[in-house]
């Protein structure tokens, strides 16, 4: 069964440049609908992802997501959850799950290298069980994963943590407070909580 569902426009490309055997082989060997444990070791290891969504008309957005390694959960082989932590209120990603609940999460490890894409369908959960566990979370994405594949790592550059951020809750402790939001010009379009 395919699982990659190769679109039209993917497939004149391949066609075009001789690639849809391969294409398809890749389809065959490497694509999978959940997580198998060398994808759950980097997952649970990772301190951050970027993730891909898209509105009701299809426009994309892509963030990056960060935390100490465990901030992304493997509930099971074929589901993850994250907390949504404290942002600047937007809600670009979470809103457009709310229209559009597919999305793409992209995990890379830049000492391996290494890299692994986890599509699938989101959900936010305001009043998720995993809150507790996530303290100031206001709330829990759940990915119901579809399609798991590595990808190809030759052309990332190998780079290395010197610092973790200071902003990632551990062990209860209180992040600090970003300086944007005592610019003068957000300063009172913060939410009363936040002032």
């Amino acid at each position: 069964m395919s699982l990659a569902r190769y679109h039209d426009g993917q497939r004149e490309l391949q066609d075009r440049f001789e690639t849809r055997r391969l294409a398809d082989r890749l389809d065959e060997v490497t694509y999978a609908a959940a997580l198998g444990e060398g994808h759950r070791l980097l997952i649970e290891r990772a301190d951050m992802f970027f993730l891909a969504t898209a509105d009701a008309q299809g426009q994309p957005d892509c963030s990056f997501k960060g935390g100490a390694p465990g901030f992304v959960r493997v509930l099971a082989p074929d589901a993850l959850a994250w907390a949504d932590e404290d942002g600047n209120g937007q809600f670009r990603s979470l809103g457009n799950i709310l229209r559009n609940p597919h999305v793409g999460l992209l995990f890379v490890d830049w000492q391996k290298p290494s890299r692994l894409r986890v599509n699938g369908l989101a959900s936010v959960l305001l009043d998720d069980p995993l809150l507790a566990e996530y303290p100031g979370a206001k709330s829990i994405v759940r990915l119901a994963i579809e399609q798991v594949f590595p990808n190809c790592p030759r052309y990332l550059p190998r780079m290395q943590q010197t610092d973790a951020s200071p902003y990632w809750r551990t062990s209860g402790a209180t992040a600090p407070r970003p300086g944007w939001k005592d610019d003068p010009r957000f300063r009172d379009a913060l939410p009363e909580s936040d002032r």
